[in-house]
């Protein structure tokens, strides 16, 4: 009997791979033990260093815009600030207003407790994204998933920083692992996942616009098994009205959800269109580097993100896709499970579809509208989970592809041990920086110098102050000085750390230092005398200049378009 016939509701089998034996339990309870101890190490580190990052260049904006919000239901609805506040209306305000509601009670500086909100969102985000594979193809695959996601320094180091990008991606990975259940379920979806849904798509929508995303998925995802198990009109009809309420109940959900965490997204009926429309037109004077040529964001070649995610990803990761590639080349389309017509995928893949979609969709589209972007693959961290799932089933399935060629298997296993040794040891000694890293494809660090995106949010400025605090205890000790400095960035981010005798100057050739990340070459600006920088790989990622023995003309800049 079909499963999903109309009027029935049990579930579809989710998992491609294989029904694990009896005599499989132990094991499998090891991987989940395996999979627990990765996110308790990874606690432990955030736990350990959340408060080891500078500040990132939106970090100021974003949460006075968090309090204008809470200032407007503080005030009954009637302080408005928060919907004039430079563009930030345009932006969901969930994280915004999350950190400044717990201000008054953090025992932290309000940037280091960012830090730490930002980071729990990224390690939920490694949650999420193991559980999505362990539903599709068990605690191995969990397992595989979050190892590869917690060594790709674009999501591990950057989630401490990068507070509208990584509570995102993880608000869309969990929004992909409830529908993936909830695929599973049709016609008849369980309460869980259907609150799961809702509330994971309102928090992507109350974070960006781009949460719309999660919902195509949701919806593709939705017609095809509805289609795949419907005979006629009057079946997909009846399978429809079955499906139809519960849904609705989970997107009124998300609109609730949207609608308390960016109240000004519901305050006009046009209002989500017009910030769509924005976000897909959004240009400003700036410039961002790619292959060693600077690049203003609007003239951006169709294939700037998938560069960048090519050498920003770890080796592992990559090697995941391609494993998953040919699972689907050489399994899927050989499966003799049911198939659906036309398209002929086997009915039992069709819960991989909104992971599918999550990892891909957003690089076609990018490369069919070319955007404008900048900060490598800063905006589109949400494809990074989905990546890392789609990875974990590839190193699952061809370990056990090779399951019965016992040397085969142990050469493979050593290989992926090998490759995941570096990439750990590349997190080590890139810390606290890991979100600057890139794979071998690229050259490392040494590659990509000059070439292509470093720290542009300036996270080494609060090393490169107490660099420049302690050259001060050095040089003056306890000896009372005004000191100016100038910074290529927002003031606050090397002022929150300086020594009171400092004072930050926008008045550059007058400073008497100079601080500046090599991002963009925006270091050779002025003139100095090297004296101390932040390095990695032995390459310099912020420099300090020491400006005061400069007179006339050697003060003034040197390259007036330095690319920031």
């Amino acid at each position: 009997m079909d499963p999903m016939r109309p009027g029935l509701s049990t579930p579809t089998p989710a998992t491609p791979h294989r029904q694990a034996p009896s005599g499989a339990i132990s094991q499998d309870r090891y991987w989940d033990w395996l999979a627990l101890a990765l996110l308790g190490a990874l606690l432990l580190f955030v736990l350990a260093t959340f408060d080891k990052h500078g500040i990132s260049n939106d970090e100021p904006v974003q949460h006075t815009y968090g309090r204008l919000l809470l200032d407007f239901y503080g005030s009954g609805f009637t302080d408005r600030h928060a919907f004039d506040y430079i563009n930030l209306h345009l932006y969901g305000g969930l994280f915004d207003m999350l950190a400044a509601a717990l201000e008054p009670y953090s025992p932290w500086s309000v940037w280091d407790l960012r830090h730490l909100l930002s980071a729990l969102f990224g390690l939920a985000g490694i949650a999420f994204a193991s559980l999505t594979a362990r539903q599709l193809a068990g605690p191995r695959a969990a397992c595989l998933t979050g190892l590869v996601l917690g060594l790709t320094g674009a999501w591990t180091g950057a989630m401490f920083t990068h507070t509208k990008d990584i509570p995102f991606g993880t608000a869309m990975i969990a929004a992909v692992f409830f529908s993936t259940g909830l695929l599973r379920e049709l016609p008849r979806p369980s309460l869980g996942n259907l609150i799961g849904v809702g509330v994971a798509l309102g928090c992507a929508m109350g974070l960006r616009v781009g949460g719309l995303f999660a919902l195509f998925y949701l919806g593709t995802g939705v017609i095809l098994v509805l289609w795949s198990h419907s005979r006629s009109v009057s079946d997909a009809l009846l399978l429809v009205s079955q499906c139809l309420p519960r849904l609705l109940l989970a997107i009124a959900l998300a609109v609730a959800v949207m609608a308390f965490t960016w109240p000004w997204s519901v305050m006009g009926w046009h209002n989500l269109f017009d910030a769509a429309t924005r976000f897909s037109h959004f240009n400003f004077d700036m410039k961002t580097q790619l292959a060693g040529t600077l690049y203003p964001i609007s003239q951006l070649p169709r294939t700037y993100l998938s560069h960048y995610l090519l050498l920003r990803v770890p080796e592992l990761l990559l090697l995941g896709l391609v494993a998953a590639a040919l699972w689907a080349v050489f399994g899927l389309w050989r499966s003799q499970q049911p198939r659906m017509p036309l398209l002929r995928l086997p009915i039992a893949s069709l819960p991989l579809v909104p992971v599918v979609l999550a990892a891909l969709f957003p690089v076609l589209f990018s490369l069919a509208t070319a955007p404008a972007l900048y900060n490598g693959i800063r905006h589109f961290s949400f494809v990074l989970p989905p990546l890392a799932v789609l990875a974990g089933l590839g190193l699952d399935a061809l370990l056990t592809s090779l399951k019965a060629q016992r040397a085969v298997l142990l050469t493979a296993t050593a290989l992926l041990l090998a490759i995941g040794t570096d990439n750990l040891l590349l997190m080590l000694r890139l810390h606290p920086y890991q979100y600057v890293a890139y794979n071998h494809l690229a050259g490392g660090l040494e590659g990509v110098f000059r070439r292509y995106e470093l720290d542009y949010w300036n996270d080494g400025a609060r090393e490169s102050a107490h660099l420049l605090n302690r050259l001060l205890r050095d040089e003056l000790g306890s000896a009372p000085a005004e000191l100016t400095v100038a910074f290529c960035g927002e003031s606050v981010q090397v002022n929150e750390f300086l020594d009171s005798r400092f004072r930050v100057v926008r008045d550059w050739p007058s400073a008497d230092f100079f601080v500046s990340a090599t991002q963009t070459g925006c270091d050779k600006a002025m003139n100095g005398t090297l004296i101390g920088q932040v390095e990695r790989d032995g390459i310099p990622l912020m420099v300090i200049k020491d400006r005061r023995e400069l007179v006339g003309p050697d003060r003034l800049v040197i390259d007036e378009s330095p690319g920031t």
